[in-house]
């Protein structure tokens, strides 16, 4: 069987399993659309926290921005892995206490304001959006490449499957769905990750793999031989970073609080019984996620040397099949330069922008005269001409190393695992946040639970349509957006939740402030860069050298300070307030 006929089995048993625990857990009540009726175990919990943290991003960007990045890559590994314990460690247990559903509610009752909750309700909605979008648009790519079928039907049929899932199942659904998911993604990531490490090193745990001799060369290690390669094609040492010290500390620090703020995940501790048990299930849940983002630098070492290995100062005409096929998806362009017919890869961009290909009037693409797809891109000048999507670097990562075609397929599931797993959990969110924060909560406080059930299902159905809209036809300034996600989380939510939590003296006017000040200084600084003087998005024009993606951090203390102050000079939060505050914060259940 083919890669084709075994993604076909593989994946649709999976998809078959998803619909079934969809169906199997149907919701039926508010509480159990929201939160899982909050009866879930500490266990089952973790690996449903880890496959909503874990979305595309983590299973198939991470390893590809390290693959390309060397160790400046790392800075996403240590931003997100150390926004998970800041979220574990000092706001699920006190969140779960408090007993909301949301965060946006969390905020409205904490900072007593209709104006602080729907503020948390915008913010909660572009962040879902953001990365939702991004998540259909992986399914999609996914599906075109290993189904062989268009991009927008990949879209929609990733569309349909979480539709079923998440509208009919809601929290319920997503929960044990989830922890399918998990298992899904997490042998998909492991399988060719030790089968490589093997290939390579013959050593069969990745992360020992990662930093042993090769077996074909003794006394020689992985990563020196990384190294050796990316010098010798004109790229800087894999092993050695660019960014400067206060760059690469503000970026970790703008990826840490902003993902400890987002909203999908935190959402996921109200779904166990007790506050002891969102402690558990968050350690739980970190041993689960340190499984894949300890394999990851691993996974990306491994890809980036077989593919130095393989395709740099190849004639286009021996390329091997999986080249071509990615090429066909739109993810691998090649532009031959100098006209001699091998693919020079070296430092530096091959086009201006992705590639745009060229087809005839009946929708097939041009070829050159090597067999290569034309471009309609003016060349960049300069010798590559090689462009290879980071994003496929996991995906591409057994055919490269020539491994079996159900492995590939594998990873392919794993792929489609990561993305619906967390798309599902955004949709939540943004169905939660209109149904309960904006229409119980602001509109109409005397709706029925019937009725707000309802809501929440329409909410949902019209999320999946506009995700599915903009995963068919993404902006393009997509990965701009979700750097500026990230930055509006770090600057919004992480702040006014540290503080609602540990302060009793934090008022509704210093949020608010604080808030719009971090909203604002973060959308500014991101926007100028990346979409008003691209020109000028260099490390000599950034304020104290902070790139737009580590600008977060700045918002956040700026929300810090605003809050602080303002609430120092403005009347202190009500009695009972504080009352809520205090008793939080200190050990023990909640009280009936």
């Amino acid at each position: 069987m083919d890669v084709q006929i075994w993604t076909y089995i593989i994946v649709g048993f999976t998809f078959a399993i998803y619909i079934g625990i969809a169906i199997w857990s149907r919701a039926g009540s508010t509480k159990e659309f929201y939160v899982a009726g909050g009866g879930v175990s500490p266990l089952a919990n973790g690996l449903a926290t880890a496959a909503d943290w874990m979305s595309a991003a983590s299973f198939l960007g991470m390893a590809g921005i390290i693959s390309f990045s060397g160790r400046d890559g790392s800075v996403y590994l240590m931003g997100w892995t150390g926004g998970y314990v800041l979220l574990a460690l000092l706001l699920a247990p006190y969140l779960r206490k408090f007993g909301k559903f949301t965060v946006p509610d969390f905020v409205g009752d904490r900072y007593y304001s209709q104006t602080a909750r729907v503020i948390a309700v915008i913010c909660a909605l572009f962040i879902s959006f953001t990365y939702v979008a991004g998540q259909m648009r992986g399914v999609g790519i996914v599906f075109s490449r290993f189904l062989q079928v268009d991009i927008t039907w990949g879209v929609i049929i990733g569309m349909a499957i979480v539709f079923l899932y998440a509208v009919l199942g809601g929290m319920k659904g997503i929960t044990y769905t989830q922890v399918a998911q998990y298992c899904v993604l997490i042998f998909a990531f492991s399988v060719p990750a030790i089968y490589i490490s093997i290939m390579l090193t013959g050593n069969a745990i990745p992360q020992i793999g990662f930093g042993s001799e090769l077996i074909d060369e003794p006394g020689v290690s992985l990563l020196d031989k990384l190294d050796g390669l990316s010098t010798e094609l004109g790229f800087d040492q894999y092993t050695t970073g660019k960014k400067g010290t206060m760059d690469t500390f503000f970026i970790t620090m703008a990826l840490m609080v902003g993902t400890a703020g987002l909203p999908h995940v935190i959402v996921r501790f109200f779904t166990v019984p007790k506050v002891s048990d969102a402690r558990k299930s968050g350690l739980y849940a970190l041993f689960f996620i340190a499984i894949l983002y300890t394999m990851a630098p691993a996974v990306s070492a491994f890809a980036r040397t077989n593919l130095l290995d393989t395709i740099p100062n190849t004639s286009y005409n021996e390329s091997p099949e999986w080249f071509k096929k990615w090429e066909t998806a739109g993810l691998i362009a090649w532009k031959d330069k100098n006209n001699d017919g091998i693919i020079q890869y070296t430092k530096g961009n091959a086009f201006e922008g992705k590639p745009t290909y060229i087809k005839n009037r009946d929708g097939e693409f041009e070829r050159g005269e090597h067999g290569e797809i034309m471009l309609s891109n003016a060349h960049v000048k300069g010798e590559n001409e090689l462009y290879i999507d980071k994003d496929i670097m996991v995906l591409a990562n057994p055919e490269i190393a020539g491994l079996p075609d159900w492995v590939i397929a594998l990873v392919a599931a794993g792929g489609l695992a990561a993305a619906l797993s967390t798309a599902a959990g955004l949709l939540l969110v943004i169905s939660t946040s209109v149904a309960h924060d904006l229409i119980k909560k602001s509109i109409n406080p005397n709706i029925t639970e019937k009725g707000e059930l309802y809501a929440a299902r329409l909410a949902a159905v019209g999320a999946v349509l506009i995700a599915g809209y903009f995963g068919i036809n993404p902006p393009d300034y997509v990965a701009a957006v979700v750097a500026l996600a990230f930055g509006l989380a770090a600057a919004s939510f992480f702040p006014i939740l540290i503080l609602g939590i540990f302060s009793k003296k934090v008022n509704k006017e210093g949020a608010i402030a604080g808030m719009l000040i971090g909203l604002v200084s973060t959308l500014a600084y991101i926007v100028y860069f990346k979409f008003l003087h691209v020109n000028l998005n260099k490390p000599e024009n950034w304020l104290f050298g902070i790139s737009p993606e580590g600008f977060g951090t700045v918002g956040m203390i700026l929300n810090f300070v605003v809050t602080i102050v303002i609430s120092k000079f403005t009347p202190k939060p009500p009695v009972e307030v504080q009352k809520m505050v205090e008793e939080i914060r200190y050990p023990g259940e909640i009280k009936s």
